[in-house]
Parts: structure tokens; C-alpha cells; sequence
């Protein structure tokens, strides 16, 4: 069974950093793209940012840009999220997911890890 686990989500302020963490099980983790995806209240899902399988390249959204850092281990499985000066507008749920980049081809989902940007 496909399983993907988000962890290090909490309450941050302004300005502050949260790194997000995303255990995968259940298939061959290294053979995977990998996408981060958020839900801000009220809104949609966006996408945040994308690895391929062996972490050679990556994609971000504008909004993110200069800011989020996607990385991957494979060796441990986990996908990570490294979240620097962050805004009050990237309060959201975020989740990882399995495949690259647009939304409706992502086929497996993790259940999501709250971040929230307030002081």
C-alpha cells in the first residue's frame, strides 16, 4: 500500500522557517517524481514545488521562488521542504504527492500538515 506521511508543519512567525518533512512507503520511492501542493483557506490547490527521481531537477512557483528549497533523500525515502522568510500567505495544508507537477496527475496524496504564518 502507497503511503505518504507529512510531518513539521506548526505555527511560525513572519519572516520565519519551517522545514517539512514527507515519508514515503509502500513503492520504490527513488523511481518517483515528487510535488509539494497546498491549500490556503477558502482556495484551491496550488502547486508549490516538484523534484524528479534523483533530486537533479527541480521547479518552483513564482510565489515561492527564492524562498521554499524541495529536496528528497532516497536512502530514507523522504521528501523534504525547506520553508524560509515566510508570509502570512503561505498559510495553508500542505501536501506531498506523488508524480510531477500538475495537480490532476498526481496520484497518490499524503493527508497534509497544517503551517501557519501569524505572529
Amino acid at each position: 500500500e502507497v503511503q505518504l506521511v507529512e510531518s513539521g508543519g506548526g505555527l511560525v512567525q513572519p519572516g520565519g522557517s519551517l522545514r517539512l518533512s514527507c515519508a514515503g512507503s509502500g513503492f520504490t520511492f527513488s523511481s518517483y517524481s515528487m510535488t509539494w501542493v497546498r491549500q490556503a483557506p477558502g482556495k484551491g490547490r496550488e502547486w508549490v514545488a516538484a523534484i524528479t527521481t534523483g533530486g537533479g531537477a527541480t521547479s518552483y512557483a513564482d510565489s515561492v521562488k527564492g524562498r521554499f528549497t524541495i529536496s528528497r533523500d532516497n536512502a530514507k525515502n523522504t521528501l523534504y521542504l525547506q520553508m524560509n522568510s515566510l508570509k502570512p500567505e503561505d498559510t495553508a495544508v500542505y501536501y506531498c504527492a506523488r508524480g510531477w507537477v500538475t495537480i490532476g496527475r498526481l496520484d497518490y496524496w499524503g493527508q497534509g500538515t497544517q503551517v501557519t504564518v501569524s505572529s
